[in-house]
């Protein structure tokens, strides 16, 4: 099995249907794919056969925070197949999402959010924790934040720059601006 990397748009059109299908199961109803301004790029773990075991999608924005603009990245959609999962594909992705982020000199950071069971997943594979930290999605006008009614959201993060302390102190017990847009409103 390999991690395979694209663009959103360019996933040949037979993975394409099965990342589709995956993410119907755990999210039904949803619209497939992501808002094309967060330059969506899809991972995936294939195994020889040509199936999809899990996915992820990588998205992409500049974050104003304490002074500066950050280049962030954040992991969405994350899933593994039903019947594989406890199996460590769904790790084994996410690790590669990692490295390909901390390689990327383009990426400042990783920043997202899970509910709260799933924490120690992301961890193990070299997130850390924010605690205090809220991101704030949807838009200025339309927001939604970690911390709104019904949500039980933990917000995770990894530092790539020359001062990770420094950023990892900037961003730990503020309310973040993500603001991704109403598609992927909390990224």
């Amino acid at each position: 099995m390999r991690v395979l990397g694209f663009a959103e748009a360019a996933v040949p059109e037979v993975l394409a249907r099965q990342v589709a299908e995956l993410e119907e199961a755990v999210w039904p109803g949803s619209a497939p794919g992501h808002d094309p301004l967060l330059a969506p790029r899809a991972l995936l773990l294939v195994h020889a056969d040509g199936t999809v075991l899990a996915s992820l999608a990588l998205l992409f924005k500049e974050v104003p925070l304490a002074g500066r603009t950050y280049r962030a990245a954040g992991l969405s959609a994350v899933v593994t197949r039903a019947a594989l999962r406890g199996k460590g594909y769904g790790g084994r992705l996410v690790r590669a999402a990692h490295a390909e982020l901390a390689a990327d000199p383009a990426v400042d950071l990783a920043l997202f959010s899970c509910d709260r069971p799933l924490a120690p997943f992301y961890e193990a594979a070299g997130f850390e924790v924010l605690p205090g930290t809220v991101l704030v999605g949807g838009t200025p006008r339309e927001p939604l934040a970690t911390d709104g009614p019904g949500f039980d959201k933990e917000v995770l993060a990894a530092f790539f720059t020359d001062a990770p302390d420094r950023d990892r102190a900037a961003f730990t017990g503020v309310r973040v601006p993500l603001y991704p847009g109403l598609t992927d409103r909390l990224w």
